[in-house]
């Protein structure tokens, strides 16, 4: 009725704003004004849940964190309901309630708490995080032994997605302990930067990661860790078996008061950046964030009934805080796979009857470049939710699996602002109409590409972008969205806040994102602040000539980046291609469409051809390392190809097809040559 009584005046005022120019700004007035609603009533039942918890008995699991009386409330109302899927395996609400409350005592254990008030989880979560350090530094002077977890503690789990990693994770966070989701990639130098930045007191392994991980241990237990394994599989010293530490529990309920938050800022859990720029910052995530993810499903309009489909890793926000919280937060089903396969994809939703599939990155693109299969027609997939999905792909994806809808999200891990494309726009990853910013609020400003800072005026302040201006991604920091940063020092965070951007004093948090909003006020992703580059004078976004490329029929997957050409201001284009099979690479057509569809300074300088693109494990193309590698064909064995204007064309690029030159100073020496020779190609052909 609501909705009738405003769309009667909108129809009456419809010719005054067809005149004035208003109608694409309002248009999509009646779809922003739904979502505002749902989200405004979202806020609202995750207050309610926040304010029952403080008032709950302190001895019960309701007056736990948000995942411990989330999941006892799920456990009472909904015992039976399947909660997760992992294989032939099936575990329900009551299932997921007691295994984690035995986890819980097995962590309780590790503390040496005896059942008493004293030294509660929450009250001392600080004092943990500080005694950590201590204890690790003696345990290194001494001995190998490993003393008792305290108070607050961080735990760090190296796990494959599974239901153990869920049980522990609710277990720490019910026994009042950090848990620190690490990348199960991670070895050597990189893992150890890790455990040391959280401040970790003990890790949790998978027994399948014992032999890669044997030439750390010595390295790992001199750090003072407590170290188990997550099965029987280890005789090594010092390595004991969790899980049958925790089926030895009982599984009644721990006390909430262990996992109460003094405030809802805390810090609960550790997830780390990608680390594509450097190694891995532990973000550090709240309570309050926590409590937030449980209305991410609930904002992308997915019920209790619906079955959703997450391969994603649980060390990475997507899949562990909107896949499984987001799941809490609905008492929906969740269909959990260790690793995502393409070709068995449309078999498991058809088995299960999946409804709801959480995607990141390229996932989509594998599966629209599978070949056919009767598995993907009658499915009952109707809602696909997440981020980085590619316009070409978009358009693929619902043309050959639909129908269905797409509904792409913008959000980073330790950020305070996210974006929602509810209403289906291809392309687009949000909305930027003065509801949603009344909700969510946010800006785009001006931005420098060269000198990597945020345009002023005169008065010091930022600049708002006009419509389809590129602008940097800003949000006001509050204590409704604050900006926790990261574990360690201070300097880690820095260039993520920026101050006096609007008025003297103001605070936003920097995502170093790039987007664009049209004249609808459509968000659109532009691109990474790091991966925009300069060329002739010129800035050039990598998405966009990555889309140019990706209409070719004969390429499958298409990544752009800029490398530096010595002698040469700025950084050249490059694209690493990956052939449509059984299609051949035609660089005459290849030419004629970029020639035709890109300006000059954006024509790709380089291609470099190879089987697959490179990703990493959460689905992002890896930009950096292909730009460090470069095109120096004498490094490089994959065919490189280099765009030659005097001909017109892309000629293959050989040693023969360099010129050498003086040798310059070692610091300024790019990766891509040695400093004995330098390569140069000459001035005319790029």
């Amino acid at each position: 009725m609501a909705a009738l009584l405003l769309l009667l005046p909108l129809l009456l005022l419809l010719p005054l704003l067809l005149k004035l120019d208003l109608w694409p700004q309002l248009r999509w007035l009646l779809a922003d004004l739904a979502f505002t609603v749902r989200a405004l009533r979202c806020k609202r039942a995750l207050r309610d849940r926040a304010l029952a918890a403080a008032a709950a008995d302190p001895e019960s699991p309701e007056g736990g964190c948000s995942l411990a009386w989330r999941l006892a409330h799920l456990a009472r109302e909904r015992p039976a309901h399947t909660f997760l899927i992992h294989g032939a395996r099936r575990f329900s609400y009551a299932d997921a309630e007691r295994e984690s409350n035995r986890a819980a005592r097995a962590f309780l254990h590790a503390r040496g708490w005896a059942g008493d008030r004293g030294g509660s989880g929450t009250s001392s979560t600080e004092e943990g995080a500080r005694a950590a350090p201590a204890a690790r530094d003696s345990a290194a002077g001494g001995g190998t032994t490993a003393p008792p977890l305290a108070p607050g503690a961080t735990v760090a789990l190296l796990l494959p997605a599974g239901p153990e990693f869920l049980w522990l994770w609710f277990g720490l966070a019910k026994a009042g302990l950090r848990t620190a989701f690490v990348p199960t990639a991670l070895r050597r130098g990189p893992l150890l930067h890790c455990l040391r930045s959280c401040g970790a007191s003990a890790m949790v392994l998978a027994p399948e990661f014992l032999e890669s991980l044997e030439p750390d241990l010595p390295a790992l237990r001199a750090m003072g860790l407590h170290l188990w394994a997550t099965g029987p599989e280890t005789h090594l010293a010092g390595i004991s078996n969790l899980m049958s530490e925790a089926a030895a529990q009982v599984d009644e309920p721990v006390p909430g008061y262990l996992s109460a938050p003094q405030s809802i800022m805390d810090t609960c859990l550790y997830i780390f950046t990608s680390g594509t720029t450097g190694l891995p910052k532990a973000a550090r995530i709240s309570h309050l964030k926590v409590l937030q993810c449980q209305g991410f499903y609930q904002l992308c309009g997915v019920h209790q009934k619906d079955v959703i489909y997450l391969a994603l890793p649980l060390y990475h926000m997507s899949g562990s805080l909107l896949g499984i919280v987001g799941c809490l937060g609905i008492g929906a089903t969740v269909v959990l796979k260790a690793r995502f396969s393409a070709s068995q994809f449309w078999e498991d939703c058809q088995k299960h009857g999946v409804t709801v599939f959480q995607y990141i990155g390229e996932l989509c693109r594998y599966l629209v470049n599978q070949p056919p299969s009767q598995a993907e027609h009658g499915h009952k997939v109707r809602l696909a939710v997440g981020s980085g999905l590619r316009p070409d792909t978009w358009e693929r994806f619902v043309r050959r699996f639909g129908p269905l809808q797409i509904l792409e999200t913008y959000g980073m891990t330790e950020g305070n602002v996210a974006t929602f494309n509810y209403t289906g726009q291809p392309g687009a990853v949000g909305r930027a109409s003065w509801l949603y910013k009344h909700v969510f609020p946010f800006s785009l400003i001006r931005y420098d590409v060269m000198t990597g800072e945020p345009i002023r005026n005169a008065q010091g302040h930022c600049v708002a972008t006009s419509p389809g201006e590129p602008g940097l991604l800003v949000a006001p920091v509050s204590q409704q969205s604050p900006f926790l940063g990261y574990a360690g020092a201070p300097e880690l965070a820095q260039g993520k806040l920026l101050k006096d951007v609007f008025w003297p004093g103001d605070v936003f948090f920097n995502t170093g994102d790039l987007l664009v909003c049209d004249k609808q006020d459509f968000l659109h992703f532009h691109d990474r602040t790091g991966d925009t580059f300069r060329w002739k004078g010129e800035n050039v976004a990598t998405t966009e000539v990555a889309e140019v490329l990706e209409a070719l029929d004969f390429l499958q997957e298409v990544n752009i980046y800029g490398v530096t050409v010595p002698g040469h201001e700025g950084r050249a284009g490059m694209a690493a291609l990956a052939l449509r099979p059984p299609q051949a690479l035609d660089l005459v057509q290849l030419y004629a469409h970029v020639s035709e569809n890109l300006p000059p300074y954006a024509r790709p300088r380089f291609l470099r051809l190879q089987e697959s693109l490179a990703t990493t494990e959460t689905f992002k193309q890896q930009k950096v390392r292909m730009a460090n590698e470069g095109f120096d064909p004498r490094a490089l064995s994959d065919p490189l190809y280099v765009l030659d204007q005097d001909a017109g064309a892309y000629l293959p690029l050989t040693p023969a097809r360099c010129i050498p030159i003086e040798p310059r100073a070692p610091h300024s020496c790019p990766d891509l040559c040695d400093p004995e020779l330098w390569l140069i190609l000459s001035d005319n052909r790029i």
